[in-house]
This record gives C-alpha cells, sequence and structure tokens, in this order.
C-alpha cells in the first residue's frame, strides 16, 4: 500500500468516470483520492472504469503506479470481484470528453447510462452504498427524474451537484438571515449556458432553500440575452441593485457600469411558487467567480463573493472531495438530492428556454419541495 492510498482497512470506492486527464473534473476528484496535489484521502479506490481514453489520459499511469485494475465495463468496476470485500461507495464523474452535442447546445454526458448500470450492478449483489455523482442528473429533465426516483427507491445516500455553494463567502455573514430572504441574484460567467449556468443555478438553489418553510417549487423560468437584458434592467424588471451589491464583494472592479464592460449578458429570471424572484446574470467575461445578492424581508441585503480557486489545484475540489469522502463514511448525504434535482431541471429549464426564446412554466418543478438538511 502507497502513501497515496487509503490504509487497507479503509471503504472501498469504484470510480466510473468519462475521461480522466490533465484539469478534468476526474484529476481533480479522482486524482485527489489517488494522491495527487498532496491529498491524503479517507477512502481508497479500489476500481476504476474510463468510458473514454483521450490523449493525455492520466488514468492508465495512475492506476498502474497504484495497482488498481482499470475495468472494461462499469459492470466490473462496481463489482470489484478482485476485492475480498464488496465496495463502500460508488463516485460517478460524467463531466469532460467528446460526446454528441444537440441543437439546444447540451452536452450530451451519458450520466442516466452511468448511473442506469452502476446500480444495475449493484442489485445484482444486494449492495446499498452511496453514490455520488458529479454536477447534475442528466440534460433531460425526464431522465433526471428518474434517476433520482432509483435512488429514492433504494434508499441510496446521494450526494451530486456543484463545488461552488460549499465554497466559503467572502466576507461572511449569518445564514441565518437567509430565513427571510425574497429576492435572490446570482453572478455567473462565461457563455456557457449549460456548463457554468449549471453552477450559478445550483448556487441560487443553495441560497434559495434556506428561506423560512424551505423550497417549495418553481413556477417559470424566462431567459433574456444581449442588450435586452439591459432594457429590461431600465424598465425596473430584475433589480439593478441587487447586481452591483454583488459586483461590490469581487476585488479590482473599477466604477464603470458593468453594461459598459459587458453589453451582451444572458439574464435568467426564476419564479418561485411561494413568490420568491430568482435571478442569475451571466456576464461573458466580466468576473471569474460565482457570487450573490440576496434581499431579505426587512429590505436589508446580503451580498458575498464565492472562492472558489481561479488556478490549479483548485483548492474549492478538495473541500468537494473531502464532503464526498464524508458521505461515503458516515452513509449521510450533506444536503437533500432534491437539491440536485431541483437544479438540473432549472439548467434544462433555462436551455430550453433560450432555445424556444420564451417563458416557460414548469410544472415538473411546482411539486418540488424539501427543507436544508439541517432543518430536515
Amino acid at each position: 500500500m502507497t502513501g497515496a492510498q487509503a490504509a487497507a482497512d479503509a471503504k472501498r470506492v469504484a470510480a466510473i468516470v468519462t475521461e480522466y486527464r490533465y484539469n478534468s473534473h476526474a484529476e481533480m476528484i479522482l486524482g485527489r483520492l489517488l494522491g495527487a496535489f498532496d491529498y491524503k484521502p479517507e477512502v481508497r479506490v479500489v476500481s476504476i472504469y474510463t468510458d473514454q481514453v483521450p490523449e493525455g489520459d492520466m488514468s492508465r499511469e495512475a492506476a498502474a503506479r497504484l495497482s488498481i485494475p482499470i475495468c472494461g465495463t462499469i459492470r466490473e468496476a462496481v463489482l470489484a470481484r478482485h476485492c475480498p470485500e464488496p465496495i463502500d461507495g460508488v463516485i460517478i464523474i460524467g463531466e469532460h470528453g467528446s460526446y454528441p452535442i444537440n441543437e439546444k447546445g447540451q452536452m450530451l454526458y451519458p450520466r442516466r447510462r452511468m448511473l442506469e448500470e452502476t446500480l444495475a450492478a449493484l442489485d445484482e449483489m444486494g449492495l446499498v452504498v452511496p453514490i455520488f455523482l458529479d454536477k447534475h442528473f442528466s440534460y433531460d429533465t425526464d431522465d433526471a427524474f428518474w434517476m433520482y426516483g432509483e435512488l429514492k427507491r433504494r434508499g441510496i445516500p446521494f450526494m451530486g451537484g456543484s463545488s461552488i455553494p460549499h465554497t466559503d463567502p467572502v466576507p461572511p455573514y449569518d445564514p441565518r438571515r437567509l430565513h427571510s430572504l425574497r429576492e435572490i441574484l446570482v453572478i455567473s460567467h462565461s457563455t456557457l449556458l449549460e456548463g457554468y449556468g449549471f453552477h450559478a443555478l445550483d448556487v441560487l438553489q443553495s441560497v434559495a432553500e434556506r428561506r423560512r418553510g424551505g423550497e417549495s417549487g418553481v413556477r417559470s423560468v424566462q431567459v433574456v440575452q444581449g442588450p435586452d437584458v439591459w432594457e429590461a434592467m431600465d424598465r425596473g424588471e430584475w433589480p439593478e441593485d441587487l447586481m452591483l451589491q454583488a459586483l461590490a464583494a469581487y476585488p479590482g472592479l473599477g466604477p464603470e457600469h458593468p453594461r459598459t464592460l459587458d453589453p451582451h449578458p444572458t439574464l435568467m429570471v426564476i419564479d418561485y411558487v411561494d413568490g420568491t424572484k430568482g435571478y442569475v446574470v451571466q456576464f461573458r467575461s466580466l468576473v471569474e467567480q460565482w457570487g450573490f445578492a440576496v434581499r431579505c424581508e426587512d429590505g436589508g441585503i446580503i451580498a458575498a463573493r464565492c472562492n472558489s480557486g481561479l488556478d490549479r489545484p483548485f483548492d474549492h475540489f478538495e473541500r468537494l472531495t473531502r464532503m464526498i469522502e464524508r458521505m461515503i463514511v458516515t452513509r449521510k448525504p450533506p444536503f437533500p438530492m432534491e437539491r440536485t434535482l431541483m437544479s438540473t431541471g432549472l439548467v434544462n429549464a433555462v436551455v430550453d428556454a433560450a432555445y424556444l426564446g420564451r417563458k416557460l412554466e414548469t410544472p415538473e418543478l411546482s411539486a418540488i419541495s424539501y427543507h436544508p438538511a439541517d432543518e430536515a
């Protein structure tokens, strides 16, 4: 046993990834579990499946160095017949790789297939073990609800979603103040509506669920793009003051208004069933981190930047990896899987609204209700 692996009695994990190469999510998470970035893992990776082997693949060298088998199928990785005892958890990282892109611009990552094959192998052994699934369930909302239902039916401890909601807010604030929130505006970046928009929407949902009464559903989603965003602001259709308060938490931004610096942002408008309003302003290049501002019932505003790493080794992935390990060791998810279901539905609805060019009612999301883990 090398120093890069946990002790022999550590929980055993099967890793299922699309690809493992430099700067991929697999390198940031699985790489840490294999000892990269001086990380000391709590769990022991005992099998690896990679859906693709790109130029620059890092999985084969790492597996050979640590004597971990690379399996030809997901079933083989989950069954892990070479181990004297069954696995204790599964990590699925269906992010990055060469996959088709549909007409709406969504990358068709095989996350449903990866989970479906994982569940079939677990059923074969009669196992119920914790599963982590990177980012959202699926580009298809029907598939997402199917995945959620299969996990719930089996009572599988589950964690998914973005790494960004788990970063430190700068400046810090008392989360109890979120109980009275009425409006939330999240700052995002990139031209990638799905890939980066999901991080923003997961931040939005991680804040929104803290309001008094918890989550009670989303009624509709709308997307505005380009100069129309600023025209809508001038008409008072979304809160300029929350945007400016959120941007004030970013160092180095000058006094110039963002409409001058970035004339072509994207605005996502989320109408919650209980009247709460959510907004995401996704700039092309104005900022490089996510942030948010919240208006409370008394008119007070909370604003913070999500302090994610900008360069390797991207320290926010270290926190995420620790959370994944804790979930596998304790079998207790840090937050309800309904958050990931809602964030999945939101990003898919946003993509659909942008593609169709109109506001979308979201009856499938209006029925999602839950409380944060510490209030459930």
